[in-house]
């Protein structure tokens, strides 16, 4: 049965300009400059260059008489429509969930958008280029070409093959029409097996860490006993267990010692040794600049992040001529409509601009504040907890607006270029009851690490005890944790002779 019924619904609704606001807010430097690019060769309205106060004022007046004159004009334009944000927003652009904004508690994927952000350049020389380039210079059958070429096609960044050779041979049969057999194929891998860089194309890291021995002086006993450790005593090698293979080998300290030396020494990944390797190198552009002139901090903003624009004046002179008409016939009304858009379009663009400035530089000085103690020293153990609500409350911004602004953005100082992320953190407690931040016993245990002895490193319960006694309650599995989160292997994998 059919009826009708009225319901109350709250609904958040964005325009299109405070969408396209909030994006710039997460826009990074580098992306910013390809932004205003677009904009300038989507609206001939908008212009490189500082604009006068009086043009914009002139401007300005004409704008609001043509929106007064048009108010009845059912030609006119509702710039002020409201959208659904869903209509506009991806996923990754709706407001950040609660449990990131606790602290620096984001997911792992995060920081690969934050990389693909960053601006980076390209090598016009891949890795597989460089491999193919050798494989010119070798004397191939035409058959035995193409089977290198589907080799070295499986050829991973690293280095390594990706492929096993059964599969590759059906590969061939299937792709290619290709008949052959597992030796054959690994016949033609051990060939290539012997371009540089030396290792490519293992299967596996011992095969890889062998091919790279086998290009030394393989008749010195170094080396000689580096092969034999890496062919039977892999596994003890793997975990350190070095007394194991030195007694194994009935060999002193000192000599297993000098072994080591040499394998460690050798390129687990033998594809990042290829300067073009294809693999992009990261430039991070700062978006701010803080100077510490003895003690007093100055904060910029990047002139990047400043653009000088203004609205052409023959955009102005087109709006004034087209007003003087006596009689506007359809043609006139629709180019006056046109103009009009281009205008407002452009104003609207280079205001947004100054509020991301405005915006940005209000949640840097807002942080600058809150670690002042760091940026004037440089002491890691400085820093203060310190989460997004903190500076949202700080600021009077949103918790969101705030996350955008810190996301991808990086602030050069004199300890560094760093990324505005590495400053909110989680709180400890303390015996004494204060508010810590989870940075500063990082550090501190990066630095009891840092000074144990790689003879006999130390272990998770005596890094705790280390920091209880230092008055920071914490846990074994909290150590675990952090140590996990600096890359700090376990104290065996640390052990060095």
């Amino acid at each position: 049965m059919l009826k009708q019924s009225i319901a109350l619904k709250l609904q958040q609704k964005l325009s299109p300009q405070q969408i396209q606001l909030m994006k710039l807010f997460q826009v990074p430097t580098a992306q910013l400059e390809e932004r205003i690019k677009e904009e300038l060769e989507l609206n001939p309205a908008l212009e490189d260059g500082a604009a006068t106060d009086e043009d914009e004022n002139n401007i300005l007046k004409d704008l609001e008489e043509e929106q007064s004159n048009n108010d009845s004009d059912d030609t006119s334009l509702n710039d002020d429509e409201l959208t659904n944000i869903d209509e506009y927003l991806s996923p990754d652009d709706l407001d950040t969930p609660d449990y990131k904004l606790n602290a620096d508690n984001y997911d792992p994927n995060d920081e690969i958008e934050d990389k693909k952000s960053i601006p980076t350049a390209d090598s016009n020389f891949s890795f597989q280029e460089y491999l193919e380039e050798q494989l010119g210079l070798s004397d191939f059958s035409d058959e035995h070409y193409q089977i290198a070429q589907q080799i070295i096609g499986s050829v991973d960044d690293d280095g390594y093959m990706t492929r096993p050779l059964d599969a590759m041979v059906d590969d061939l049969a299937f792709s290619m029409n290709i008949l052959t057999d597992i030796p054959t194929v690994e016949s033609i891998l051990h060939a290539i097996q012997s371009f540089d860089p030396p290792g490519v194309a293992a299967r596996n890291l011992q095969e890889c860490l062998l091919l790279q021995l086998n290009r030394r002086d393989i008749h010195t006993p170094l080396i000689r006993l580096a092969i034999e450790i890496i062919t039977n005593h892999f596994e003890e090698f793997k975990k350190k267990h070095y007394e194991k293979i030195a007694r194994s080998l009935e060999i002193s300290e000192e000599v297993m010692k000098l072994a080591i030396d040499i394998l460690i020494r050798l390129n687990p990944k033998p594809g990042s040794a290829f300067i073009g390797s294809g693999r992009q190198e990261q430039y991070v552009i700062p978006d701010f600049i803080i100077i510490n002139n003895e003690g007093d901090l100055t904060l910029t903003l990047n002139a990047r992040n400043a653009p000088e624009l203004r609205i052409s004046n023959s955009f102005k002179d087109m709006l004034k001529e087209y007003q003087k008409g006596a009689k506007q016939d359809k043609q006139q009304k629709e180019a006056l409509i046109f103009i009009k858009q281009k205008l407002d379009s452009a104003k609207w663009f280079i205001d947004a601009i100054k509020q991301r400035q405005h915006t940005l530089l209000l949640v840097m000085r807002s942080i600058l504040d809150k670690q002042l103690a760091y940026f004037q020293t440089g002491d890691e153990t400085m820093l203060k907890p310190m989460i997004l609500k903190d500076i949202a409350e700080k600021t009077g911004l949103d918790i969101s607006t705030v996350s955008r602004v810190a996301n991808s953005k990086f602030v050069q100082t004199e300890f560094g270029t760093l990324s505005l992320k590495s400053f909110f953190s989680e709180s400890l407690s303390t015996e004494s009851g204060e508010e810590v931040s989870t940075k500063e016993v990082k550090k501190i245990l990066q630095d009891l690490i840092d000074a144990e002895s790689k003879k006999k490193p130390l272990s998770d319960e005596f890094l705790m005890q280390e920091l209880n006694q230092k008055g920071y309650n914490i846990a074994r599995r909290t150590v675990a944790k952090y140590r996990e989160q600096l890359n700090i292997p376990v104290a065996r994998l640390r052990k060095e002779l």
